[in-house]
């Protein structure tokens, strides 16, 4: 476990890590720091709007993920967003007037607000295409005689690409210096960059990719949804021509807004793209009372004390650390970030599972279901692919409201120190499964036809699935007539994971398909007999 003394020595080296040890050991140049009230909301524990329509709140110990509802806005931006909305006012002399306020406390040659950082990226890149005609804009997404190509790197290939490719675009993935002259033409309309490690100083980093596309008048867009503001922007220092932000994450604005700042013609061709205005962007739509909450959040920025806010991070992780570190079997420690993106700590809690027979999966699921429910790592029915198998779990402190970090410690001591019995099938496999399946899926609202074809070595199953979007390897198990069978597909930005469950005879198989983030679906399968 890092120690305190050890994580003072630690901020000192990381940034804004002067500030957090000033608050820590009380320098003056902490004390004369613009501040605001970090406290939280003083809602009594266990009392929710939410209870009223039989929706379970939770607890949110994974940090600023938008499927648990992110962040925990500033009592600064409520107050802005309920002030926004008692008055109306034209939405394009508004966002004016927030591009010129953005401008001047960003530094960029302007701003607008979006409906968040994927949003940001759609309308950026409708921009880019686009130019702000009209004309085109209709013609979205049929994109003939328009550049229709954002260059990305490797790196840089996530979930996100979805938002640059509603426009229509397609997609050319470059891995080196060498590849991005090859793949810059007259169709490049954008480069699309995660802002990362690599982005800093790799191989392809942000200044590498500038030197290449300013000659040639190619904008680069940066997505840096989870950073926060630094003033002059580093991105821009170091050739982007625009930054997407997140709102709803270490801003904390409002969930449904986000903030793309930069190149004042390509900012304002964004807007152009989106809502109010009709076309291809109107279902982007920002109320008036988010774009005054998120101009708060970008102005609350320089203001905030955020080596208070770090200060109190960590006495809640160390709290939780004491509380665990009683039962036996159990070691804790304190994870600092890494790089701009995502800047709070976590604490990871370790267990030997010779003493305590639960993995990370089994404590995470266990929490999801307590009361009140407590979400860790990637819990309930969005867990990560694969399961974490291991025994372990993380918790984030960042979104906590005072008093919480005790519930926790509580809540995850009580599970660790008295471990309830997991049933899980055993037993060798009832059934040869290998072959190949024809694959039924009922979703919402569509029955979709794949096929598995499985080949099985006693308990353990292999092979492939194929699916509708592609082929994904598979991997399983089967118990007695207990089948489990999980499928992922991660490439190109896509990722999905599946997790079939159910039973299985020598012919046939049925159950749940879970889908991640995606929902719950049934399924059978039926052995393809030559």
């Amino acid at each position: 476990m890092i120690s305190r003394r050890k994580v003072i020595n630690i901020l000192s080296s990381l940034p804004f890590g002067g500030l957090f040890l000033g608050a820590l050991l009380g320098t003056n140049s902490a004390r004369s720091m613009p501040t605001t009230t970090v406290s939280p909301s003083k809602k009594a524990l266990g009392k929710s709007i939410y209870d009223s329509i039989g929706v379970r709140p939770l607890i949110n110990a994974r940090g600023t993920v938008t499927v648990v509802g992110a962040t925990r806005i500033l009592p600064e931006v409520q107050v802005a967003m309920d002030e926004a909305v008692k008055d109306f006012v034209q939405i394009d002399e508004l966002m004016n007037g927030v591009g010129l306020r953005l401008a001047e406390v960003t530094g960029a040659e302007w701003g607008v607000v979006s409906s968040g950082a994927s949003a940001a990226i759609t309308i950026a890149t409708a921009g880019c295409v686009t130019g702000g005609d009209p004309d085109k804009i209709w013609q979205i997404p049929n994109l003939d005689g328009m550049k229709d190509e954002v260059i990305i790197p490797s790196y840089s290939r996530s979930a996100y690409d979805a938002a640059a490719k509603a426009v229509g675009v397609r997609m050319i993935e470059v891995n080196s210096p060498e590849e991005l002259k090859a793949a810059l033409g007259p169709r490049t309309a954008m480069i699309m960059v995660l802002a990362s490690g690599a982005s800093e100083d790799g191989p392809l980093s942000l200044i590498i990719i500038s030197a290449l596309a300013k000659p040639l008048n190619v904008p680069i867009l940066v997505d840096a949804a989870a950073e926060g503001l630094e003033v002059p922007n580093p991105h821009i220092a170091q050739g982007a021509d625009m930054v997407a932000y997140s709102g709803g994450k270490y801003l904390r604005g409002p969930q449904c807004a986000g903030l793309l700042i930069g190149r004042k013609d390509l900012v304002q061709a964004s807007w152009i793209t989106s809502a109010p205005h009709h076309g291809f962007g109107r279902g982007f739509k920002v109320g008036r009372e988010e774009i005054m909450g998120m101009l708060t959040a970008v102005e609350m920025w320089k203001k905030r004390d955020h080596a208070e806010e770090w200060r109190m991070w960590i006495s809640w992780a160390n709290y939780i650390s004491d509380r665990l570190e009683q039962v036996p079997g159990v070691k804790t420690e304190i994870l600092l970030p890494k790089g701009r993106s995502n800047r709070s700590p976590s604490l990871q809690v370790n267990w030997d599972i010779s003493l305590i027979p639960l993995t990370g999966q089994d404590v995470e699921e266990l929490l999801w279901e307590n009361n009140p429910r407590i979400a860790v790592s990637g819990a309930g029915s969005y867990l990560p692919f694969p399961p974490n198998r291991e025994p372990n779990i993380r918790i984030n402190p960042s979104q906590l409201m005072a008093g919480e970090e005790k519930v926790i410690a509580k809540s995850v001591y009580d599970l660790l120190s008295n471990p309830p019995k997991v049933q899980k099938p055993s037993g060798p496999a009832a059934f040869n499964l290998s072959g190949l399946w024809d694959l039924e899926i009922q979703f919402v609202a569509s029955i979709v036809n794949q096929t598995f074809m499985l080949e099985q070595r006693g308990n353990e199953i292999f092979g492939t699935h194929h699916a509708s979007f592609g082929p994904r390897e598979l991997t399983g198990t089967l118990h007695g007539n207990d089948i489990l069978i999980r499928s992922s597909y991660t490439k190109q930005g896509v990722r999905l994971n599946f997790q079939f469950t159910g039973v299985a005879n020598n012919n046939n198989m049925n159950g749940i398909l879970s889908l991640g983030e995606y929902g719950r679906a049934e399924w059978k399968a039926k052995r393809r007999k030559y």
